[in-house]
């Protein structure tokens, strides 16, 4: 087993995948090259400059050329020995300039080698940072297309992009969410260590939007026993499968075929319910849908009487739709979800979105927007 441990640290390593700045591989090159030729050329004008400090083997003064030769046998660590410092003067800049001017040279000469023995190393830094910071954070369990809409959604609700984590065993897709600024993890999300890598105990939100239910179903089970307390929301394709997701853990699931064709149902019968449902499922115009907390001025109202348009009240944990008797009348502490405008307009309020807490707090007008 001790073995086989150093294989398990490089394997996690290389499935975890932050985002980071991309430069073209000709640049760094070009980089590279521009630096050795100026400690070259820095060499050539010291070396000029105090031509007297040197002798040359046939006794002559150093020319331009000679500077040039003699900088680069010194920095290559060459070192004819047929040019050399005679003064007090020029040996001591060899001792304090051109030395460490070498040592830099050949460091940019072998910076390629340097530097791949180095990623290793900061890679591990780095993804162990990522790691340790990671707290109350989103899983994203496949990115394709309901995985992307899942996390633009999140991301215009005000949820950081560095707070989501994307599975997904495609290298290309994980790639893709590291250019929207997303960590990543490239490997199967059925098996428990994969999702270990993504610091799922420590989430607060998964979503699974894997391509067959029965891979969901795993992928809740192992999510639900990392992590008990989680918000875990799955997508299925078949509805005779929700009952099995609901047993395995998942707190929300959502009928994704069902959910289209109920649209494309009433779509045909209603042309324009169909835009109206497919206003509230964009994102930043038109109408949506959000949660916020219950307004000192609202408490004692009806659902039915507020600004916007309530459809729900979530009181102690539990959904009641508008028109419930049981939420007739609103409590403090009491969420609402609402139908409201996407943008402020002076004809349509957005209450709720800047408003203070009777005792001085915000609201917590942190909205789950759709």
């Amino acid at each position: 087993m001790p073995l086989n441990r150093p294989r398990m640290i490089t394997q996690a390593v290389s499935d975890v995948r932050l985002p980071e700045n991309y430069v073209a591989p000709l640049r760094q090159i070009g980089f590279r090259v521009l630096v050795a030729l100026g400690l070259l050329a820095l060499v050539v004008v010291v070396v000029y400059v105090g031509r007297d400090g040197y002798r040359d083997a046939d006794g002559s003064t150093l020319t331009l050329l000679d500077s040039f030769y003699y900088a680069t046998v010194s920095l290559t660590t060459t070192g004819y020995g047929d040019i050399t410092p005679i003064t007090q003067g020029a040996r001591l800049i060899n001792v304090v300039l051109v030395t460490p001017l070498r040592i830099a040279f050949l460091i940019v000469l072998v910076g390629t080698t340097l530097e791949v023995l180095a990623t290793r190393s900061r890679d591990q830094w780095r993804i162990s940072r990522w790691r340790s910071q990671l707290r109350d954070h989103t899983v994203v369990v496949g990115f394709g297309t309901k995985g992307r809409s899942a996390v633009d959604t999140l991301i215009n609700g005000g949820i950081p992009a560095d707070q989501i984590v994307v599975v997904d065993p495609s290298p290309a897709a994980v790639a893709e969410a590291n250019a929207a600024g997303l960590g990543g993890v490239v490997g199967d999300a059925t098996r428990a260590d994969v999702l270990r890598r993504t610091e799922l105990s420590q989430a607060s939100r998964v979503i699974v939007t894997t391509h067959r239910d029965d891979a969901a179903v795993l992928v809740t089970l192992t999510a639900r026993q990392l992590n008990p307390t989680a918000t875990v929301v799955v997508a299925v394709r078949e509805a005779e499968n929700i009952p099995l997701l609901r047993q395995s853990g998942a707190d929300v699931t959502v009928t994704s075929s069902d959910a289209v064709g109920r649209i494309m149902g009433l779509s045909t019968v209603s042309p324009a319910l169909g835009a109206v449902l497919e206003d509230l499922l964009s994102y930043g115009e038109g109408m949506e849908v959000a949660e916020r907390a219950v307004l000192p001025r609202e408490e004692g109202r009806s659902p039915r009487h507020l600004d916007d348009v309530a459809v729900a009240v979530v009181r102690g944990g539990e959904v009641y739709r508008y028109f419930d008797p049981t939420v007739s009348q609103l409590l403090r502490g009491d969420r609402v979800i609402v139908v409201r405008p996407a943008e402020e307009l002076p004809w349509a309020p957005r209450p709720g979105t800047d408003e203070a807490h009777p005792n001085g707090e915000e609201p917590q007008p942190s909205e789950s927007e759709s």
